[in-house]
């Protein structure tokens, strides 16, 4: 254990997370995403949930302000609907730890299975809820 290092981040994730860069992608992936179908660099979080994975992680990098939507999950695909709560919990932590993160984006199933190609990583998650799936963009540690 490190001390100011939540238990939920693994040996693994730490080290993707120093070796981002500003402007990488991290997938934090539902338990029945692809994830190995859509990128080589898996790391496995299994039995944990997605707003403990973002409250361990948000604490460690910053959200890219740089881009309109430093955030992103998938939207609802065909006529299938969202829960609300799902984003309303992540945002939750999101917001605590970077107030004035712009709103989070929604992107159609594909266009998110594409991004996910191109993310530096994806975390395969414990979480069961519908919709989990969660892209963070990296940003740069401010200079004072």
């Amino acid at each position: 254990m490190l001390i100011g290092i939540s238990p939920v981040i693994s040996p693994e994730l730490l080290d993707a997370l120093f070796r981002m860069g500003h402007g990488d992608e991290l997938v934090l992936a539902d338990a029945f995403f692809p994830g190995d179908s859509c990128n080589s660099r898996v790391i496995r979080a299994d039995g944990i949930r997605v707003p403990a994975l973002l409250e361990g992680i948000l604490k460690l990098i910053n959200l890219d302000y740089a881009v309109d939507y430093p955030v992103i999950m998938m939207a609802a695909h065909g006529s299938d609907s969202l829960d609300p709560a799902v984003e309303i919990s992540y945002r939750r932590v999101v917001d605590k730890i970077w107030p004035g993160t712009p709103a989070t984006e929604r992107i159609e199933r594909f266009a998110f299975y594409e991004r996910t190609k191109k993310a530096y990583a994806v975390v395969m998650t414990g979480e069961t809820v519908k919709y989990g799936n969660i892209i963070l963009k990296k940003g740069v540690i401010p200079v004072k």
